[in-house]
């Protein structure tokens, strides 16, 4: 019999370029001479172009584009038959995870929680593959620490880290840890990043390294990987990938295309093995991304927590990843095919399918981009006698129509949703067959339609602070700060988040985390600090009340054998955590400030912009430091131009200071005010300065130790009767 005629009437088949910002077409289109398209208007719309029309001629002129453009690199697929590093192929549900994740680390018992962490990921979406462990930006930039210092500063230090990685892959799960070739402007170790990173990968046993922003990541990491006797797979963050790159770069994160029609990955075309985890981390509907990874074998980057905004996914997210990754997992020899055939023939327009071959079973992966069901006959196989079909997305034994030499294939498809189709050509392998059937047809009970897509930002509360006794007067330290009506306007600086529900934070009269805050108060009488608590005033403390942390990695870094440096008694005391501020509050019958209070006491009722005015004054603040080292901080009276209109000190510009905690479920946030002193250079994604009255920097907090920082001090406030 004659195949059926059928269509998919939409765009022309088109090739993912890899590019970062948008997918495009390559101009590869080779009709037979004297060929004509079946719509006379095909340029008039999209959706009149007939993708079966045009398919196999598009298929044909691209295997030509193939093995010439390979050729042209010289390329060389050893990196992908390396048996240490296949897991790369197969690495199909990724994450970026935040070290400051709640189900991560729990700051009260110290100790990391890799198992709750998982298990969560595993009842909501099926589990990872691999994790990329997070611990360097939005906090990079607040004092010098590089991007090794913070992994040094990790709970636990190095060696904890190494417990971490050894705790995920227990769990089946590789890690990754994450270089930044933008940061330049902290701390010079004297090495070269691609050789630190690798020892560093080495050291904990880590699987991978990620390249923030690189689009490729550069072949020194791989020599240098290997030289440690330790390689790791590398895995550039952004696309496009420079195609030669891909010998090795085994994996890369990317993009997904949202045109109707599902692009074909020019990445996955040239090497079926080289493995995309498509990152869409702002998206709240997530059915494109998932088309797209469906149609082309590729894998997603289950990204939730961005930064400490939470874009949890929906229900149905979540389900429909647990399916996909599911089906991903059990055929991954068929997805890396090297006869992988994009734009196989479909009945409907609007369904698009691709087949993945082996050497006696094939799948086809097949998605609905429309926003209807469509039920009944979907594709044509050619068939044999013994040949068996099976519906795998439903986990059903499928009976096609047989016409001559042809079995067609009928399953019904929902609305925006997904079919699979396995093939197996010996009935001797079918036993494993239908025992993933039982599994698939489990979890495929109730349509992906029936589940929530609703998506809802992560409530934040704000952690509340015991009042102080009241006193009758201010204490000679102290300035008081008089009752009265005040307009709280405050936004927060964060480079990433856009207007988001969910950026920044909530205060109580909120309903939801967002990025600009204001709120018409009545402010009671209060006092607070003249100055930041200095050196000085902190050995005291130590002395009185015989502090010390339990965790004390980084506490007082900057002192000497116990004591301020000399010179340095009434410098602002620093790598002090908000813990050791709120003992030394609780000690001094103080605590620390509300945000809106500290702002009070710097703005006043005139909401200027910085305390002494409305225009900058260099003279009011400490010189700006953009050396890639620590200076001394200036004393905090030694500006008194800077004050207040009630005459606070010290405000802005030397460090910033402590004021509120917020948290929700995953993440907890301090609010800082002030700006610092230090402005490492290069990067924009360095910790923003908030010099402003009306800006605050949202600091993500994990531990004691990574908390603490250089330029990171405080001061205090009482209440008054």
């Amino acid at each position: 019999m004659n195949k059926p005629k059928v269509h998919s009437s939409t765009d022309a088949p088109n090739i993912q370029a890899d590019s970062y910002v948008q997918p495009h077409t390559l101009p590869i289109h080779l009709p037979t001479p004297g060929s004509a398209p079946s719509w006379p208007f095909q340029k008039i719309g999209q959706w009149r172009i007939d993708v079966n029309e045009h398919a196999e001629r598009w298929r044909q002129g691209m295997k030509i584009w193939r093995a010439e453009h390979l050729k042209r690199l010289a390329y060389d697929d050893a990196e992908y038959r390396r048996p240490e590093l296949l897991w790369s192929q197969s690495n199909y549900v990724h994450a970026q995870m935040m070290v400051e994740d709640r189900y991560f680390y729990d700051p009260e018992k110290r100790e990391y929680t890799v198992d709750k962490y998982l298990d969560d990921l595993e009842e909501r979406f099926g589990g990872l593959d691999s994790v990329l462990l997070w611990y360097i930006y939005p906090n990079i930039g607040l004092d010098d620490r590089n991007q090794i210092d913070l992994a040094s500063d990790l709970p636990g230090g190095l060696e904890g880290l190494k417990q971490v990685v050894k705790k995920f892959q227990r769990r089946g799960v590789k890690v990754f840890l994450p270089t930044m070739p933008w940061d330049n402007g902290t701390r010079d170790s004297g090495v070269e990043d691609h050789i630190e990173i690798a020892k560093l990968a080495a050291e904990v046993g880590a699987d991978g390294i990620n390249g923030d922003t690189y689009y490729s990541v550069p072949k020194g990491f791989r020599e240098a990987s290997d030289a440690t006797g330790h390689p790791v797979v590398l895995q550039p963050e952004t696309w496009p990938i420079a195609d030669d790159a891909i010998k090795w770069n085994q994996q890369t994160w990317g993009k997904a295309s949202t045109s109707f029609i599902p692009a074909a990955s020019k990445l996955k075309w040239l090497e079926s093995r080289h493995l995309t985890n498509v990152e869409n981390r702002w998206a709240r509907d997530r059915t494109d991304d998932f088309h797209y990874i469906f149609f082309n074998g590729h894998g997603y980057n289950a990204w939730e927590n961005i930064w400490g905004i939470w874009n949890q996914f929906t229900p149905r997210a979540g389900e429909t990843l647990r399916r996909i990754a599911t089906i991903f997992r059990q055929f991954n020899p068929l997805l890396v095919s090297p006869d992988w055939e994009p734009y196989y023939a479909t009945f409907d327009r609007g369904v698009f399918a691709s087949k993945f071959p082996g050497e006696r079973r094939c799948l086809w992966t097949i998605v609905n981009r429309n926003e209807y069901a469509v039920p009944g006959d979907q594709i044509v196989i050619t068939h044999h006698e013994n040949a068996s079909y099976y519906d795998v997305w439903n986990g059903t034994q499928l009976h096609p129509r047989l016409e001559d030499d042809h079995a067609i294939i009928s399953i019904d498809m929902e609305k925006r949703g997904f079919g699979a189709v396995l093939k197996v050509d010996n009935p001797e392998d079918t036993h494993e067959v239908l025992n993933f059937l039982k599994r698939m047809m489990q979890i495929s009970q109730k349509p992906l339609q029936a589940y929530s897509n609703v998506w809802n930002s992560l409530p934040k509360k704000l952690v509340e602070i015991e009042p102080t006794p009241k006193l009758i007067n201010e204490p000679a330290e102290m300035v008081h700060i008089p009752a009265g009506e005040y307009d709280f306007q405050v936004s927060g600086v964060e480079i990433e988040g856009y207007l988001w529900a969910g950026a920044d934070v909530q205060y109580p009269w909120e309903e939801t985390p967002r990025r600009f805050h204001q709120k018409h108060m009545e402010m009671k009488a209060y006092c607070i600090d003249r100055f930041p608590v200095t050196n000085a005033d902190f050995q005291v403390f130590l002395q009185a009340a015989d502090y010390h942390p339990k965790d004390d990695h980084n506490f007082l870094l900057d002192w000497v054998d116990g004591k301020p440096q000399a010179g340095w008694e009434n410098k602002p005391v620093t790598w002090v955590s908000m813990e050791d501020a709120r003992a030394y509050a609780q000690w001094a019958g103080k605590r620390l400030p509300r945000e809106w209070e500290w702002q009070y006491a710097a703005q006043g009722n005139d909401g200027r912009s910085f305390p002494w005015g409305n225009n900058w004054d260099a003279q009011a603040v400490p010189a700006i430091n953009t050396s890639r080292h620590h200076l001394p901080l200036a004393d905090v009276d030694a500006h008194p131009s800077g004050a207040s209109p009630f005459g606070v000190m010290d405000l802005v510009g030397n460090i910033w200071q402590w004021t509120d905690e917020h948290r929700d479920e995953h993440t907890r946030t301090a609010t800082l005010r002030g700006g610092c002193s230090y402005q490492p250079q290069t990067s924009h994604w360095y910790f923003p300065q908030a010099y402003r009255l009306d800006q605050h920097g949202k600091y993500l907090l994990m531990a004691p130790c990574k908390d603490r920082a250089g330029l990171l001090g405080f001061r205090c406030v009482a209440d008054l009767k």
